[in-house]
């Protein structure tokens, strides 16, 4: 069964034919950004497994942990789509609101919990780190 989701206005739409290899909370700054002052929830998959249609616009950019990320997002409706390190090209993270079933992206860990504000809702079950730990495989 495949895993699908899609942009807000559905202009970008994907599936995976694989399950996710891993799914974390993460309180970075751009995270922040991203997710309108919350944590983002990504959701990790071999991107080789990945098929994506519609146009997506890239936004290039450097994490807090040094990685040089590629943001795509919906330019019609600017919804947040995934992520891509150029360190690890054979994965891809995908912004778990974007998933058709939310389920499927619930978080084993929470990152950069140190960036983290004061009022910000951190699972005390989950795992914590406080920056970016061991990339997953």
């Amino acid at each position: 069964m495949a895993i699908t989701g899609k942009c807000l206005c559905g202009a970008v739409r994907y599936s995976s034919t694989s399950p996710p290899i891993a799914a974390r909370s993460c309180w970075c700054r751009v995270c922040q950004y991203l997710g309108a002052g919350n944590a983002t929830v990504n959701v990790c998959f071999s991107k080789a497994d990945v098929t994506v249609t519609g146009t997506l616009t890239d936004y290039p950019s450097v994490a807090d942990s040094g990685n040089r990320m590629h943001r795509k997002f919906c330019p019609t409706c600017g919804t947040p789509m995934f992520s891509e390190a150029e360190s690890r090209p054979h994965l891809i993270f995908i912004r778990a609101g974007t998933l058709d079933d939310p389920e499927i992206g619930a978080p084993g860990a929470t990152i950069w919990v140190k960036e983290a504000p004061r009022w910000a809702c951190i699972s005390e079950t989950l795992p914590r780190h406080d920056a970016q730990p061991p990339p997953v495989a």
